[in-house]
């Protein structure tokens, strides 16, 4: 059993979430020692909180996590009640069950927390859990780029403090408590990424973390679809400030027309709070210049901060967008105390994560990993990547694998093609656009430049079938797409490829 967690007992945790407690009396002070939704996770002492997904309900795996020696549940139907066999007594049995029954019943095998919504209880546990701890939170957001700021930021702060960060896609209102979840009382600080698609999800995200520092990396063209306009996502992204403590800080993308002119933030207790900014420009109080691409090795710049100090930093990954990356969590890491040489060595430690700009070198091409979501902006960044990346010493082509976007609303199609246009502009050797949005990539590179080649195909098995007969040994090749595009496969398929199965 895992050491227990900071006031986490069952009878507190019953309290922060507003639920029932039924169970064994002498259990109720007892702490668990982690949280899972995953049954397959489960482990003694733990919480296991039973989600209702689309396909698969966490309340039918209640009795094997107690068999694994699971503390307590956290439900919305009682255990007993939610097998198969049993939810069609529910209606009979449930009023026997009103009241805080402090001996389960018979037929149930351990502890449980009964509420309204199992979601909802996990961010209130959250939000109580980090009051336990009560160490500082950096929350980062934005349309693009919030991981990888978020990855540069805990590397910076890692120099420094004990750092938790979110991993995975753990953004979102069930993610987030998960991550947060994960702390214990070594950890000092905690990075964590807050990601969004509706207006309201950010509030509730907010209320849970209340971050002592808000990061907006920048406001672009995504969840179009449910936001509206770029004004409509700057209301949805700003929305993080509305538990912002009076003390806290705000570090916004100056360079961005949107977040720019966010000059002045009301927080808790009538606090005003004024942003502190970055990007390229000389006007911000974190900027840089003298940017040098290093091709697939990163870019190097030289950072300037409101003391008048400067210093140069080599970033290991590529691409110029990566240079704000760096400036954001250049101004993170001044308001938590680290010095330029701590800072500077916390960008150089970055590591790429899969999905995000992750380079993979095999027997025969270099692969650009960039197929963990997409947007026109970073759909952009990484086609200008590409261009910039090849090997003078090993020429080879320049392909793209491009897939459709998702969430951009009424004008989806319009924006496919002006990456298209963006990309025909470029000296890419090849563009494979995969999709029915994407055929509009192709329409747009033909638009600008009807001598390069851009092939479409209908859809990821097509382009499986036919990949080995469109890669050559030594391309460098970017693959990319939105996520639901499961283009993780091709990343894959790349790197199993064998000499055989190569042309040259």
């Amino acid at each position: 059993m895992g050491k227990g967690m900071k006031n986490m007992t069952l009878a507190r945790m019953a309290e922060a979430c507003g639920g029932s407690y039924y169970g064994r009396a002498e259990d109720r002070d007892r702490e668990i020692c982690s949280v899972t939704t995953d049954s397959r996770k489960a482990e003694p002492g733990c919480l296991f909180a039973a989600i209702r997904g689309e396909r698969v309900d966490g309340h039918d795996f209640i009795a094997s996590v107690f068999e694994k020696g699971a503390l307590c549940a956290l439900v919305e139907t009682p255990p007993h009640l939610s097998s198969a066999a049993g939810r069609a007594d529910n209606e009979k049995n449930a009023s026997h069950l009103v009241g805080a029954l402090e001996t389960p019943p018979a037929e149930q095998a351990g502890n449980y927390i009964k509420v309204e919504s199992t979601i909802r209880a996990l961010g209130a546990l959250a939000a109580y859990y980090l009051e336990q701890l009560a160490i500082p939170v950096v929350g980062v957001t934005g349309s693009v780029g919030k991981t990888s700021t978020k990855e540069m930021i805990a590397a910076v702060l890692s120099q420094k403090y004990h750092t938790l960060k979110t991993t995975g896609n753990f953004n979102n209102e069930l993610g987030l408590p998960l991550t947060i979840f994960r702390l214990r009382d070594e950890d000092e600080i905690a990075v964590l990424e807050m990601g969004i698609n509706h207006f309201g999800e950010m509030h509730r995200l907010a209320q849970i973390a209340k971050p002592d520092t808000c990061v907006i990396t920048n406001i672009g063209q995504c969840h179009l679809e449910f936001l509206g306009d770029r004004d409509g996502v700057l209301r949805a992204k700003t929305e993080i400030f509305d538990f912002l403590r009076p003390d806290g800080h705000i570090i916004l993308n100056g360079d961005d027309d949107k977040l720019a002119a966010v000059r002045e933030v009301k927080a808790a207790q009538n606090a005003v709070i004024r942003p502190t900014f970055f990007g390229m420009g000389t006007e911000n109080a974190v900027y840089a210049d003298r940017i040098v691409k290093k091709g697939l090795d990163g870019v190097e710049c030289r950072i300037h901060i409101a003391s008048g100090d400067c210093f140069t930093v080599r970033i290991p990954i590529p691409g110029v967008h990566m240079v704000r990356n760096a400036l954001a969590a250049t101004a993170v890491g001044l308001r938590y105390g680290l010095t330029t040489e701590e800072i500077r060595a916390g960008i150089e430690s970055l590591q790429p994560v899969s999905g995000r700009f992750h380079i993979i070198h095999t027997e025969n091409f270099t692969i650009i990993d960039d197929c963990y979501n997409a947007n026109p902006m970073s759909m952009k960044a990484s086609l200008e990547v590409l261009q910039d990346g090849s090997d003078e010493e090993k020429p080879g082509r320049r392909v793209a694998i491009l897939g459709d976007m998702g969430e951009l609303g009424g004008g989806e199609e319009q924006m496919h093609r002006e990456v298209g246009e963006f990309a025909g502009r470029l000296d890419i050797d090849l563009c494979v656009c995969v999709g029915s949005l994407s055929a509009r990539i192709a329409e747009g590179i033909s638009e600008v430049s009807p001598e390069k080649k851009a092939l479409t195909l209908p859809d990821l098995p097509a382009l499986l079938a036919q990949l080995p007969s469109l890669v050559k040994r030594g391309d460098t090749i970017l693959v990319k797409a939105s996520h639901f595009m499961h283009f993780e496969t091709v990343v894959a398929k790349l790197e199993e490829m064998d000499q055989a199965e190569v042309r040259t």
